[in-house]
Protein backbone atom coordinates (compact mmCIF):
# COMPACT_ATOMS: atom_id res chain seq x y z
CA UNK A 1 0.00 0.00 0.00
CA UNK A 2 2.73 2.55 1.27
CA UNK A 3 4.34 2.45 -2.95
CA UNK A 4 0.43 3.63 -3.75
CA UNK A 5 0.17 6.15 -1.55
CA UNK A 6 3.15 7.74 -2.59
CA UNK A 7 2.57 7.29 -6.44
CA UNK A 8 -1.02 8.43 -5.99
CA UNK A 9 0.12 11.23 -3.39
CA UNK A 10 3.44 12.54 -4.66
CA UNK A 11 3.63 10.93 -8.56
CA UNK A 12 6.56 9.66 -7.99
CA UNK A 13 7.62 5.60 -7.19
CA UNK A 14 10.16 5.24 -3.84
CA UNK A 15 11.92 1.65 -4.83
CA UNK A 16 12.85 1.20 -1.20
CA UNK A 17 11.25 2.71 1.97
CA UNK A 18 10.85 1.36 5.74
CA UNK A 19 8.09 -0.19 7.41
CA UNK A 20 6.98 2.39 10.06
CA UNK A 21 3.99 1.80 12.70
CA UNK A 22 1.79 3.78 10.35
CA UNK A 23 2.23 6.41 7.61
CA UNK A 24 -0.33 9.18 6.89
CA UNK A 25 -1.02 10.94 3.76
CA UNK A 26 -4.12 13.41 2.93
CA UNK A 27 -5.32 14.21 -0.59
CA UNK A 28 -8.37 15.71 -2.27
CA UNK A 29 -9.33 14.45 -5.14
CA UNK A 30 -12.95 14.42 -7.91
CA UNK A 31 -15.03 11.74 -7.97
CA UNK A 32 -18.09 11.42 -10.52
CA UNK A 33 -17.85 15.19 -10.28
CA UNK A 34 -17.99 15.34 -6.47
CA UNK A 35 -15.09 16.65 -4.50
CA UNK A 36 -13.11 14.04 -1.91
CA UNK A 37 -10.89 14.53 0.61
CA UNK A 38 -8.98 11.24 1.40
CA UNK A 39 -6.96 10.31 4.36
CA UNK A 40 -4.45 7.58 3.41
CA UNK A 41 -3.39 5.66 6.62
CA UNK A 42 -0.72 2.93 5.37
CA UNK A 43 -0.74 0.26 8.50
CA UNK A 44 2.36 -0.89 7.37
CA UNK A 45 0.81 -4.93 7.33
CA UNK A 46 3.31 -6.33 9.33
CA UNK A 47 2.41 -8.59 12.16
CA UNK A 48 4.25 -6.66 14.77
CA UNK A 49 1.39 -3.89 14.36
CA UNK A 50 -0.85 -6.11 14.36
CA UNK A 51 -2.11 -5.37 17.75
CA UNK A 52 -3.13 -1.98 16.47
CA UNK A 53 -5.06 -3.42 13.43
CA UNK A 54 -8.63 -3.47 15.32
CA UNK A 55 -7.99 0.59 16.05
CA UNK A 56 -7.22 1.03 12.10
CA UNK A 57 -10.38 -0.66 11.28
CA UNK A 58 -12.64 0.31 13.88
CA UNK A 59 -11.79 4.03 12.30
CA UNK A 60 -11.25 3.21 8.84
CA UNK A 61 -14.42 3.67 6.10
CA UNK A 62 -12.73 1.48 3.18
CA UNK A 63 -10.07 -0.68 2.79
CA UNK A 64 -7.50 -1.83 0.08
CA UNK A 65 -6.81 -5.02 0.29
CA UNK A 66 -3.31 -5.31 -1.75
CA UNK A 67 -1.18 -8.41 -2.29
CA UNK A 68 1.72 -9.02 -5.08
CA UNK A 69 0.81 -11.23 -7.62
CA UNK A 70 4.40 -12.28 -7.93
CA UNK A 71 3.72 -13.95 -4.41
CA UNK A 72 1.59 -16.52 -4.02
CA UNK A 73 1.61 -16.53 -0.15
CA UNK A 74 0.59 -12.68 -0.12
CA UNK A 75 -2.45 -14.11 -1.52
CA UNK A 76 -2.99 -16.12 1.42
CA UNK A 77 -2.20 -13.75 3.29
CA UNK A 78 -4.95 -11.42 2.79
CA UNK A 79 -8.00 -13.55 3.34
CA UNK A 80 -7.02 -13.21 6.78
CA UNK A 81 -7.18 -9.85 6.62
CA UNK A 82 -10.78 -8.48 5.42
CA UNK A 83 -11.99 -11.55 8.26
CA UNK A 84 -10.67 -9.45 10.50
CA UNK A 85 -12.20 -6.13 9.09
CA UNK A 86 -15.55 -7.83 8.66
CA UNK A 87 -15.05 -9.10 13.17
CA UNK A 88 -14.33 -5.70 13.73
CA UNK A 89 -16.75 -3.61 11.89
CA UNK A 90 -19.27 -6.43 12.70
CA UNK A 91 -21.21 -6.26 9.16
CA UNK A 92 -20.78 -8.09 5.75
CA UNK A 93 -20.53 -5.22 3.59
CA UNK A 94 -17.50 -3.07 4.01
CA UNK A 95 -16.29 -1.15 1.63
CA UNK A 96 -13.10 -2.82 -0.02
CA UNK A 97 -11.14 -3.51 -2.96
CA UNK A 98 -8.82 -6.37 -3.96
CA UNK A 99 -5.81 -5.39 -5.37
CA UNK A 100 -3.20 -7.85 -7.05
CA UNK A 101 0.27 -5.28 -7.42
CA UNK A 102 3.14 -5.86 -9.66
CA UNK A 103 1.27 -6.39 -12.88
CA UNK A 104 4.17 -5.13 -14.48
CA UNK A 105 6.56 -8.29 -13.67
CA UNK A 106 3.94 -10.61 -15.73
CA UNK A 107 6.92 -13.02 -16.62
CA UNK A 108 7.53 -14.09 -12.66
CA UNK A 109 3.30 -14.23 -11.91
CA UNK A 110 2.21 -16.29 -9.27
CA UNK A 111 -1.00 -15.52 -8.97
CA UNK A 112 -3.44 -15.86 -11.83
CA UNK A 113 -6.24 -13.08 -12.43
CA UNK A 114 -8.62 -15.61 -12.43
CA UNK A 115 -7.92 -16.28 -8.69
CA UNK A 116 -7.94 -12.44 -7.53
CA UNK A 117 -11.47 -12.00 -9.45
CA UNK A 118 -12.59 -15.20 -8.00
CA UNK A 119 -11.93 -14.26 -4.47
CA UNK A 120 -13.47 -10.52 -5.51
CA UNK A 121 -16.97 -12.13 -6.74
CA UNK A 122 -16.90 -13.65 -3.54
CA UNK A 123 -15.88 -11.02 -1.47
CA UNK A 124 -18.40 -9.46 -3.59
CA UNK A 125 -15.96 -6.15 -4.02
CA UNK A 126 -14.30 -5.09 -7.18
CA UNK A 127 -10.86 -5.99 -8.30
CA UNK A 128 -8.62 -4.84 -9.73
CA UNK A 129 -4.77 -5.15 -10.61
CA UNK A 130 -2.47 -2.69 -10.67
CA UNK A 131 1.42 -1.09 -11.13
CA UNK A 132 2.52 0.92 -8.40
CA UNK A 133 6.06 1.08 -9.82
CA UNK A 134 4.74 1.95 -13.89
CA UNK A 135 1.45 3.87 -12.20
CA UNK A 136 -0.79 1.40 -13.83
CA UNK A 137 -4.78 1.81 -12.83
CA UNK A 138 -3.41 3.70 -9.34
CA UNK A 139 -5.88 6.62 -9.86
CA UNK A 140 -8.43 4.71 -10.97
CA UNK A 141 -7.71 2.66 -7.60
CA UNK A 142 -8.33 5.68 -5.60
CA UNK A 143 -11.61 6.38 -7.09
CA UNK A 144 -13.38 3.33 -6.98
CA UNK A 145 -12.52 2.61 -3.07
CA UNK A 146 -13.82 6.26 -2.96
CA UNK A 147 -17.36 5.46 -5.16
CA UNK A 148 -17.46 2.16 -2.92
CA UNK A 149 -17.53 4.15 0.61
CA UNK A 150 -20.01 6.31 -1.73
CA UNK A 151 -22.09 3.61 -2.57
CA UNK A 152 -22.17 1.88 0.80
CA UNK A 153 -21.56 4.02 3.76
CA UNK A 154 -20.49 2.44 6.45
CA UNK A 155 -23.78 1.52 8.83
CA UNK A 156 -24.64 3.68 12.02
CA UNK A 157 -26.64 1.91 14.88
CA UNK A 158 -30.00 3.01 13.26
CA UNK A 159 -29.59 1.66 9.90
CA UNK A 160 -27.75 -0.13 7.17
CA UNK A 161 -27.26 1.68 3.48
CA UNK A 162 -28.22 -1.24 1.63
CA UNK A 163 -30.16 -4.58 1.59
CA UNK A 164 -26.44 -6.49 1.67
CA UNK A 165 -25.46 -4.72 4.63
CA UNK A 166 -26.34 -6.14 7.72
CA UNK A 167 -25.11 -6.01 11.36
CA UNK A 168 -24.16 -9.68 12.26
Amino acid sequence: MREYKVVFVTGTFIEKYDPTIEDFYRKEIEVDSSPSVLEILDTAGTEQFASMRDLYIRNGQGFILVYSLVNQQSFQDIKPMRDQIIRVKRYQQVPVVLVGNKVDLEAEREVSPGEGQALAEDWGCPFMETSAKSKTMVDELFTEIVRQMDFCPLPDRRRVCCPKCSLQ
